[in-house]
């Protein structure tokens, strides 16, 4: 059997993407690969999906049973050693849910991440002090007592170092008006200081933030927060995730995609310019 992983790492996804692009090239179906490997049919999908750890002697049989060259089984294997490296999050494993996992992983990897927030800053814009906030009137605040809370905010603080990194992702963020204006906490400091870090994040050139005012009306992200990953990889396709209570979705079907990036779009023409948005978070910032 192989192995579940905690953190899918963005590699993994990749490699297992080629990996049925490969069998499906060699007009195989998932049953006759599993008995090249005399495994169940579930193994090789869950390879294929990454949902389980590429197996490297799954690989090496696998990939010549497809009709890759011995130097390209090679390469793949490579990539494949590289990609079932852990990931740094793996570290707040005990507070990291499986599900989140791969959105971190998917986060690090992006070269443009567009969301729309309708409830909160996003984390990766978030300060100690109103992730803290946050995190106690949510459900881990209800039951993780405070040392976990303390444990999440940790791991908020530490995906943020990916906008410090050399070239970092551009991140392009549609904030409903509620985020900028309800406060998160009894002390006006922290949605103070919250709204100097966007008025700070506003002036970097890998970051655009704008804001869906409520003059405007609806819109239609009008649902739920959902988030888009671009990737410098070819391999890897435009991905969507959306939250809700208990879980998420990962969406990378190409008309699912598709619907959310013109939503996206037609977001970004509806709310507030770059530069008017910098003017809301002044005024706001003058109530706190």
């Amino acid at each position: 059997m192989s192995e579940r992983r905690a953190a899918p790492t963005v590699g993994q996804v990749v490699l297992g993407k080629r990996l049925q692009e490969l069998r499906e090239a060699a007009g195989l179906k998932r049953e006759q690969a599993a008995r090249v490997l005399r495994v169940a049919p579930a193994t090789v999908r869950r390879m294929e999906t990454a949902e389980v750890t590429l197996r490297i002697p799954y690989l090496q049989i696998l990939l010549p049973a497809y009709g890759v060259p011995e130097d390209e089984v090679a390469a793949f294997v490579a990539l494949a050693e590289e990609a079932n490296q852990p990931g740094w999050w793996q570290r707040f494993s005990d507070v990291l849910p499986d599900w989140f996992s791969l959105f971190v992983s998917l986060e690090g990897a992006a070269r443009l991440i567009r969301s729309y927030e309708p409830h909160f800053v996003p984390g990766l814009l978030q300060t100690e002090d109103y992730a803290r906030a946050v995190l106690e009137a949510g459900t881990i605040g209800q039951s993780g007592g405070q040392e976990m809370i303390e444990r999440h905010v940790s791991l908020r603080m530490a995906r943020q170092e990916l906008l410090r990194r050399p070239n970092p992702p551009h991140l392009w963020v549609i904030m409903d008006e509620t985020v900028v204006r309800r406060p998160v906490s009894t002390r006006p400091e922290v949605m103070g200081a919250q709204l100097d870090r966007l008025l700070e994040a506003a002036e970097s050139d890998r970051v655009t933030l704008q804001v869906a005012e409520f003059a405007r009306g609806p819109h239609p992200g009008t649902y739920a927060p959902f988030c888009l990953f671009r990737f410098a990889e070819p391999e890897l396709p435009d991905m969507v995730f959306t939250e809700y209570l208990t879980g998420a979705l990962y969406l990378d079907s190409r008309s699912e995609v598709s619907a959310h990036l013109e939503v996206l779009d037609h977001m970004t023409a509806h709310a507030a310019s770059a530069q008017r948005t910098k003017k809301i978070l002044r005024e706001c910032r003058g109530n706190f």
